[in-house]
């Protein structure tokens, strides 16, 4: 019998690379996605491919779309300054308008493509920088919204199974989880402004979250900073 399908979102990041290893041993055919859509750390898709590779997804797929068009992030827009300083109120500026509404929305044809039912995607409600589409609920309401979107929903009445399997994980527990599923996390970008090398500037949101999850972990961080830089 063969192995059920998935899609897996792959940005390239630490918790998406996670969440690939954990759907491969479960014993899913992964099919991972990655989405170009306009982003400042581009290094991150080069990072998606190595993952892919070594973790060793059936077939890697890189998506073009343009959010840096309609702006409105430090991540799409450069005239947005990422923070540095950690202390922003609210939802952040690196919050992309859509963005995983959009990401699930693509994941979820390629699913329908591939004859696939189960979607799996990195969101975390706990060390997280405040994004509303990273919440339990939202993935709920999108769960709910393939019973009606989806051929399968409507002919079988059967919803797509969106796996958040890092939703209620601390950074520290991610990261001993993807250890012991033997991650090699240098060939990951987490961060939100990674110079064309993939090398972090230790001061965004994302790298301070990074180096303080290697820490409470107790697993040596093999992150590459950028010149003057440390995590």
């Amino acid at each position: 019998m063969s192995a059920p399908r998935a899609v897996v979102l792959l940005s390239g990041g630490l918790d998406s690379a996670t969440v690939l290893a954990i759907a491969c041993n479960a014993g899913f055919d992964c099919h991972t996605l990655s989405l170009d859509y306009g982003q400042r750390h581009r290094a991150e898709l080069g990072a998606a491919e190595r993952v892919a590779q070594a973790l060793g997804a059936a077939e890697h797929r890189v998506v073009k779309l343009g959010l840096d068009a309609i702006g409105g992030s430090a991540l799409t827009d450069n005239a947005i300054n990422v923070p540095t300083l950690g202390d922003s109120d609210g939802i952040p500026v690196t919050y992309v308008p859509a963005r995983n509404t959009v990401f699930l929305s693509l994941a979820l044809g390629y699913a329908e493509v591939l004859g696939a039912q189960d979607i799996f995607i990195g969101v975390n409600a706990v060390d997280y920088s405040g994004y509303p589409d990273c919440r339990p609920e939202f993935i709920e309401a999108f769960a709910q919204l393939t019973r009606l979107a989806t051929k399968r929903g409507v002919e079988q009445g059967e919803a797509m199974r969106i796996h958040t399997p890092l939703i209620d994980l601390t950074k520290a527990q991610i990261i001993q989880r993807g250890a012991a599923l033997g991650i090699d996390y240098a060939q990951t970008v987490s961060c939100y402004q990674a110079d064309a090398a993939g090398r972090a500037c230790g001061v965004c949101d994302s790298c301070r979250f990074r180096a303080t999850g290697f820490a409470d972990a107790g697993v040596d961080d093999p992150t590459v900073y950028q010149a003057g830089q440390s995590g």
